[in-house]
């Protein structure tokens, strides 16, 4: 290439250059800000509820803010809670006449109608919208995903504790009573805890103060309401929160669906106790495998079940990281807000 070609080339690449840093440093603080706008508006759209902003201050405060819709469910909770009960007991499922099936479908009322009728009353009066997260079109989708989840998740737990020589069947019982188990510790469950952590602590709390605020303290939350159980230590608690509140938070951030989340808890469930035979958060069961565990109890779980075994938490954590990793790729975490 001649000496005046070169020279005129190099001239032209670094005139073309510069003209980009220049072009981009005039619309770098005008593109970050739309940026942000928009990846702001985004995680807002999929949220389920945003808190209005053209409403009185007050309003915003003691109707729409957080606090205010928990204070609320929680109230109407207690208050349905107390009338099923009384219901129930007049009806004669409490009492010791009761048949096994009376006591459990007495326990399914006090677990679901609460709930279910205290969250709808929130979201129909308060929040004034569409029940989207539980629309009974998406329970044959989501809801049987999910329950393949729990099935699949549970029993990798259980594979892993018999490689391990920890867990062992020592007979099967073709006559173990499943009906009861699978009210209580499959459905009544699997619904009604999942409306109250994730459907009411975990989705306001995110959408008032982030996703990691709400993983928190919905996990927390989740833990701290195992701490009575029989069998339960800090340490089942702590497991409880992690391997169950973490991951049922972020699948419901990812799907965005309650029937997912009641799906693969009332499947872990069922599989746990109803088919393994292994002790449902403390409860003990008669499961169709009759079987015991040995070993120390932090891999076994000791009395309080498989869930307090380290076992169980890694590969809960392991879903949860690819829920995680999901939700970044898709940027849907939403940050932590202070003020909102």
């Amino acid at each position: 290439m001649p000496r005046r070609s070169l020279r005129d080339y190099c001239w032209r690449r670094e005139y073309s250059d510069s003209r980009k840093i220049g072009h981009l440093r005039d619309l770098r603080g005008d593109d970050i800000l739309s940026v942000d706008n928009r990846l702001g508006r985004a995680q807002d759209a999929s949220l389920a509820f945003v808190s209005p902003t053209d409403v009185p201050h007050w309003q915003q405060w003691l109707v729409f803010s957080p606090i205010a819709r928990i204070v609320f469910f929680a109230a109407l909770l207690i208050g349905i809670g107390a009338l099923t009960r009384s219901g129930v007991a007049f009806l004669g499922w409490t009492g010791k006449a009761a048949s096994p099936l009376q006591h459990a479908f007495a326990v399914l009322s006090l677990q679901l109608l609460p709930a279910v009728i205290a969250y709808l009353i929130l979201v129909r009066l308060i929040e004034q919208r569409h029940v989207r997260e539980l629309a009974i079109r998406r329970l044959p989708g989501s809801g049987s995903a999910g329950l393949f989840i729990g099935v699949l998740l549970f029993s990798i737990v259980v594979g892993v504790l018999w490689l391990l020589g920890v867990y062992h069947v020592t007979a099967i019982n073709t006559q173990v009573d499943w009906l009861p188990q699978l009210l209580v510790a499959g459905i009544g469950a699997g619904i009604g805890e999942e409306i109250i952590a994730r459907g009411v602590l975990f989705r306001i709390a995110e959408e008032g103060r982030g996703t990691w605020f709400a993983l928190a303290v919905s996990a927390l939350f989740f833990g701290a309401a195992h701490i009575f159980n029989p069998g339960a230590t800090l340490w089942s608690s702590a497991a409880i929160a992690i391997e169950a509140g973490v991951m049922l938070g972020l699948l419901y951030h990812v799907t965005r669906s309650l029937w997912a989340c009641s799906g693969l808890h009332a499947g872990w469930n069922i599989m746990q106790g109803t088919f393994y035979g292994i002790p449902v958060s403390g409860a003990a069961v008669d499961g169709w495998l009759v079987s015991h565990r040995t070993g120390p109890a932090w891999l076994s779980g000791g009395t309080f079940g498989a869930e307090a075994s380290v076992v169980a938490l890694t590969v809960c954590s392991l879903l949860s990281l690819t829920l995680w990793l999901v939700a970044r790729r898709r940027r849907s975490l939403v940050p932590f807000r202070r003020g909102r």
